[in-house]
């Protein structure tokens, strides 16, 4: 997989450890783009860091139930490349992650930096993930998608949408739909693009009928 200047192609490109950024309701896929706004002190100094080395950042959400093992994290994240960074002048970083593969927390490095860092068991999966795009069932995605528009009278650019692979398509829609923390982690965790997808659609469907629209997406 290639990320901006780097080359992820196998497990020896991807460290045994990351920093990490906690950040509810926010999710990175591979592949996918992530823009933050970063003025919080420790996490400046956390992405000054991150910049000094090896460009990675882990994105991971806080726990959504309360469990010893997760040390109040979501086990399962996403670790990004720094692809875009400025600075604003007033103390902030505007950047952009680009997300490589998925990974599992393991245990902490106790460290006397203010932000947190851990090993990692990467989803070595995720680097060849793109030779999932066929067992994606694209018209349902898309009708999916359409409906949920049509219920919120919102737009796209079907152009663009049309033009995407299945992997940008089902990661793109995933990470920008308005789901809840507990609904993002799940397509995050998703095994495989299919699952993703299949979520993603479920998903969709249970908002629907929430407002009432009981005609099935996949019609």
């Amino acid at each position: 997989m290639q990320v901006g200047n780097a080359r992820y192609l196998k497990p020896s490109d991807l460290p045994e450890s990351v920093v990490v950024f906690p950040l509810s309701g926010a999710l990175l896929l591979p592949t996918g783009q992530l823009p933050l706004n970063i003025f919080e002190p420790r996490y400046l100094s956390m992405f000054d860091s991150a910049i000094a080395g090896n460009r990675l950042v882990g994105i991971v959400q806080p726990a959504l139930s309360e469990s010893p093992e997760t040390t109040h994290l979501s086990r399962v994240g996403c670790l990004g490349r720094i692809t875009s960074f400025a600075e604003t002048g007033d103390g902030r970083y505007i950047t952009s992650l680009t997300g490589i593969c998925r990974f599992r927390l393991m245990d902490e490095i106790i460290t006397h930096n203010p932000y947190r860092t851990f090993r990692i068991t990467p989803f070595i999966s995720d680097l060849k993930s793109r030779d999932e795009e066929d067992s994606v069932d694209r018209s349902a995605l898309l009708s999916a998608f359409r409906a949920y528009l049509d219920a919120n009278k919102l737009e796209a650019d079907w152009e663009s949408v049309e033009r995407a692979s299945n992997m940008t398509l089902v990661n793109s829609l995933a990470m920008m739909a308005p789901f809840d923390p507990a609904e993002k982690q799940a397509l995050l965790e998703a095994p495989d693009l299919k699952t993703r997808a299949e979520t993603f659609i479920a998903i969709i469907e249970i908002v629907l009928a929430r407002f009432g629209d009981t005609d099935s997406v996949l019609q």
